[in-house]
């Protein structure tokens, strides 16, 4: 059955306090998988983010979802903190199925509007550790711990290689889908098989957007009149269903090595987002682009 397809399976998603990431746990969890949430907001412990949403959240609604949720705070950019990590991953669950890498915290470092020259290097630098560097140490300390036939996903936005418009942003999304390409290349002669993607969500309706819009869950489309692209948005559990589609797929290698978007994978495997919605992002920005409804 569908619900339990992952349900001997260990993932561990870093990055999944909240957005893409908690999509990605829930729905892993509700296809039965035990999920390893990590991230540097706990209920006793606030990130700078400051934000309300926790690891044990996420936890929480993995298993309230049918899978086994785990908490373990870890800050990705310490690799102290992520060796410990792993060696836990490996004392408590024997390895890994699945590593997620979706680590950002680069929502209040981007400089829109500004020229590369004209940025704060501070800020830029800061970025490319939190949304890049993590992501190398992460695969660094779990590629070992991926057990035969596994998979690593790199979240990012955008699965093409276009300029997105501000230049460390740029790199480092783009980076993480070179990642990706890299991890496939290394793995090639890899006896274990283990699938290495990039995947990114369309316009996510993550908390920070609806906060953003002064939107909720509920009432988003009032965010529509503020920016029309709204109205293609897609909730963080469209992008997790994505992924836990290409986990639960047997002949998921044949993507090895790509860079995936969420409403592909829908049309691979047919399924919705959870308010039974249907987004393609990728359509409707070629139809904004030719000026079409």
């Amino acid at each position: 059955m569908e619900n339990d397809s992952l349900a001997l399976r260990v993932a561990l998603v870093a990055g999944a306090t909240r957005g893409a990431g908690r999509g990605i746990a829930v729905q892993l969890g509700a296809r039965g998988a035990t999920v390893i949430c990590t991230g540097r907001s706990t209920r006793t412990q606030a990130s700078d983010l400051n934000r309300p949403e926790t690891t044990e959240d996420t936890a929480e609604l993995v298993t309230a979802a049918g899978g086994r949720g785990v908490a373990i705070r870890c800050d990705h950019s310490d690799e102290r903190q992520v060796a410990a990590l792993m060696a836990r991953v490996q004392s408590e669950f024997g390895g890994l199925d699945i590593l997620v890498n979706d680590i950002w915290g680069g929502e209040s470092l981007s400089e829109w509007g500004q020229r590369f020259w004209e940025q704060n290097l501070s800020k830029g630098r800061l970025m490319l550790e939190r949304a890049v560097w993590t992501h190398i140490l992460t695969a660094h300390a779990g590629l070992p711990l991926l057990r035969p036939g596994g998979l690593i996903a790199e979240i990012t936005d955008g699965d093409g290689w276009y300029y997105r418009g501000n230049f460390f942003y740029d790199l480092a999304k783009t980076g993480v889908m070179r990642l990706a390409q890299n991890w496939a290349s290394e793995l090639k002669d890899d006896a274990r098989q283990i699938t290495s993607v990039s995947l990114t969500p369309g316009f996510l309706r993550s908390e920070e957007m609806l906060s953003h819009f002064g939107v909720t869950a509920q009432t988003w489309r009032d965010a529509i009149g503020q920016d029309p692209n709204f109205a293609e948005s897609e909730t963080p559990h469209f992008v997790g269903r994505a992924l836990a589609h290409l986990a639960a797929d047997p002949n998921r290698f044949r993507f090895n090595g790509r860079a995936l978007a969420s409403w592909t994978l829908m049309d691979e495997y047919g399924f919705t987002d959870i308010d039974g919605r249907t987004p393609h992002w990728g359509s409707w920005f070629e139809r904004q682009k030719a000026g079409s409804p």
